[in-house]
C-alpha cells in the first residue's frame, strides 16, 4: 500500500505543483490586465470629462458675454420701446440665460460658480438701479452705474473663466 501511494503521489505531485503554478501564474497575468483595462477607462474617461468641462467654461463665457450690459442693450433695445419695458426684459434675459445654463455649475469649481452667480447678480442690480427718460439716457446710466464699480463683475468673470481653463490647460 506504501509502494501504491508512492506511485500516485509521484504522478500527482508534480501535476499538482504544475496547476498550481498555471494559477498563480494566470492569477497575476488577469490582474494585470485587469488593472490596465482599468487604466485605459479613467483615461478614456478624463478625456471626456475634460471635453465636457471646456464645454461648460465655454457656456458660462458665452452667459457672461450674453449678460453684459452692451450685448442686452443692443439685442433686446427696439425703438417702440421705453426705459421701465427695457429694464424688464433685461432682468428677464439675465435670468433666463442663467436659468439656461445653471447646471454647468456641475463642472466648474463652486468659487467659479459664485463668481459666475455674483456677476449675475450685480447685473440685475445694476439694471434695476440704472435710470432714465429714455432708453438712451437709461444706457447712459447704466454704463455710469458700471464704471462707478471697483470692479467690473462681468469681467472679473471672464478673467477667473480664463483662469481656471489655464489650469486645466496650461499654455
Amino acid at each position: 500500500m506504501s509502494q501504491d501511494f508512492l506511485e500516485i503521489l509521484k504522478y500527482t505531485l508534480p501535476s499538482v505543483v504544475v496547476f498550481v503554478t498555471v494559477y498563480f501564474l494566470l492569477k497575476t497575468y488577469l490582474s494585470h490586465m485587469f488593472k490596465l483595462e482599468v487604466q485605459k477607462q479613467r483615461r478614456d474617461s478624463n478625456k471626456e470629462s475634460l471635453y465636457l468641462k471646456l464645454q461648460a467654461y465655454e457656456r458660462i463665457a458665452m452667459f457672461c458675454e450674453r449678460i453684459s450690459l452692451d450685448h442686452l442693450y443692443y439685442r433686446l433695445y427696439h425703438a417702440d420701446m421705453g426705459v421701465p419695458e427695457l429694464r424688464n426684459a433685461m432682468l428677464i434675459a439675465v435670468q433666463q440665460e442663467y436659468e439656461h445654463n445653471v447646471t454647468q455649475q456641475i463642472y466648474i469649481s463652486e468659487n467659479l460658480w459664485s463668481i459666475v452667480k455674483i456677476a449675475k447678480e450685480q447685473t440685475q442690480d445694476v439694471i434695476s438701479r440704472s435710470e432714465g427718460h429714455t432708453p438712451a439716457d437709461f444706457f447712459n446710466d447704466l454704463k455710469k452705474n458700471t464704471t462707478s464699480m471697483k470692479i467690473d463683475p462681468i469681467n472679473y468673470a471672464k478673467q477667473a473663466i480664463k483662469s481656471e481653463v489655464d489650469v486645466l490647460l496650461p499654455r
